[in-house]
């Protein structure tokens, strides 16, 4: 959902999109892959990257790639949560940095979000704009990315109300760390989203257990 609305907002500045997804042997990766096309029709976006990585399936560590690890739905951990995969996010970053300047692109938009800091280190503010500085110390100097995180102060409901603004087909977005058919209404994550929908007062449109 968060990185749908920043695809979204992203166009609705201006942007041409190129889209990246990363199949990276997760739990709900099948769904995940499907949403990313629908998403990407609706979006009428042209070129788009489907990047698979075994690695993270390898490193295991994290209860999204290694299914010998049970995904909480007990409520938020305290701590870093078993769900977080090790430095994911400075790894997609590097990787759709390549892509960006292959491209000549001018922005990696990244749905992260403040609201999930506290879990993941690799969704704080500060981690971002320092990524961005290492990817452009590490570019041609011609290369000049920003880094957009246009939902990292918002709140969940917040997200949903801008989604609705923008007519963003939420429908199509998928949370859930551990279902695919149905939405497990326990995870962390799916936890978050439905007390997103609850606060912004409508109704989650995806299928839930």
């Amino acid at each position: 959902m968060d990185s749908t609305l920043s695809a979204y907002m992203m166009q609705d500045r201006g942007y041409d999109i190129i889209a990246v997804h990363f199949n990276y042997d997760q739990r709900t990766q099948t769904k995940e892959l499907e949403c990313f096309h629908n998403v990407c029709d609706a979006l009428e976006v042209k070129e788009k990257y489907v990047l698979d990585l075994d690695f993270f399936k390898q490193l295991g560590a994290s209860a999204l790639t290694d299914k010998s690890i049970e995904v909480p739905t007990e409520g938020v951990e305290e701590g870093v949560p078993i769900t977080y995969v090790p430095f994911r996010n400075g790894i997609f970053l590097s990787m759709a940095a390549a892509i960006a300047e292959k491209e000549g692109a001018e922005l990696i938009s990244i749905g992260v979000v403040q609201e999930d800091s506290s879990g993941y280190p690799d969704c704080r503010e500060s981690y971002i704009h320092s990524m961005q500085n290492a990817i452009n110390l590490g570019t041609k100097d011609e290369t000049n990315i920003i880094i957009d995180m246009p939902l990292v102060h918002l709140m969940k409901s917040e997200i949903v109300a801008k989604a609705l603004e923008l007519k963003v087909p939420l429908e199509l977005t998928w949370s859930c760390y551990q279902s695919e058919y149905a939405a497990c209404g326990v995870c962390d994550s799916c936890r978050l989203r439905l007390n997103g929908f609850r606060k912004a007062g409508v109704t989650d449109p995806i299928k839930y257990v």
